[in-house]
């Protein structure tokens, strides 16, 4: 099957690609590298370095490959810029997210595969663990963008008949996460302590969060080339895991020796949420299958290998 995966340079998207090559899917990516890494390409895979705001640059990308499904992982996914920058967070998110959607119409593409964000689509949850049919009221307009496209993407159906399927992501952790940035906590911890750094827990540590391993997400998307038809899945643990854990669990993987330092909560955050996923577990088979300790272990290993040169960060 020939699969475009956006965003297929970055944490979460360049394990899909990996996925679908050894499943023996034909694989192309297109990606801005705005975030993601050359070093995480897979040569097998034709890369095609475009934004996807650039809707000229995207059309030639489909009429060479013909994509038969589009896996749309390439997203603007910083919170904060999103609140400081609604404008810019909607130009890729929405804007960007309708240029793929439109030549998924206009060159006869199958399905449609869309990630969206159970942290932020739900918003702070009514009850846990929060299910597909939890309240969307999201707090952020990443979430906001985030969820306009899993409405257009049932208008494209409608009108077009274009299948789909949304997979609303848990925090997703593992190798090649951007110890840098905004969404990788498990990442910064464990980059911080290696360096033997200070480290700051914002807030009581008591925050509760679904963790899931990116190996787990990415397996998701292969499920559902062939399955999951125009639908809603959450993926996640249906557990929260707080921070205070997380720092007990990598300080003793890595034999950090500092105690952690506390500061004010960061206004607006989200106290606790984790997702209910038994709807993917019935409909496609899908649940996590690696505990969270042996992910961290694998996370912490990746690590030290990209710090002894045998891998690239």
């Amino acid at each position: 099957m020939r699969v475009l995966v956006t965003g297929g340079a970055g944490f979460i998207g360049s394990h899909v690609v990996d996925l679908l090559l050894n499943a023996g899917h034909s694989v192309s990516i297109v990606d801005n590298l705005a975030t993601g890494r050359r070093s995480n390409l897979n040569p097998k895979a034709t890369f095609y370095e475009v934004d996807i705001r650039d809707l000229d640059g995207l059309r030639r990308v489909y009429a060479a490959e013909r994509p038969e499904v589009i896996d749309h992982h390439a997203a603007q996914l910083d919170v904060r810029r999103s609140v400081a920058d609604p404008l810019f967070d909607a130009s890729v998110n929405v804007l960007g997210g309708l240029n793929l959607l439109n030549l998924a119409v206009e060159f006869g593409a199958r399905k449609f595969i869309h990630i969206s964000s159970g942290g932020t689509v739900y918003g702070e949850p009514v009850y846990l663990p929060a299910d597909e049919k939890h309240p969307i009221q999201p707090e952020c307009p990443y979430g906001v963008t985030k969820f306009a496209i899993e409405m257009y993407l049932n208008v494209y159906q409608h009108i077009h008949g274009l299948d789909y399927s949304v997979l609303r992501y848990p925090n997703v952790y593992g190798p090649r996460q951007n110890p840098f940035g905004e969404a990788g906590v498990i990442a910064m911890f464990t980059k911080r302590m290696m360096n033997n750094e200070s480290l700051t827990i914002y807030g009581d540590g008591e925050q509760l969060r679904d963790y899931v391993y990116v190996g787990d997400c990415a397996r998701a998307n292969l499920m559902l080339l062939e399955q999951g038809g125009s639908e809603v899945f959450n993926l996640g643990s249906a557990a929260g895991t707080s921070v205070n854990t997380l720092f007990s669990e990598l300080k003793a993987i890595t034999g950090y020796q500092q105690d952690a330092i506390y500061a004010p909560a960061r206004p607006g955050e989200i106290y606790k949420t984790y997702l209910d996923a038994a709807k993917a577990r019935a409909a496609f088979g899908w649940e996590p299958s690696v505990h969270l300790t042996d992910g961290l272990t694998k996370t912490v290993e990746f690590f030290r290998q990209v710090e002894a040169g045998r891998v690239t960060g």
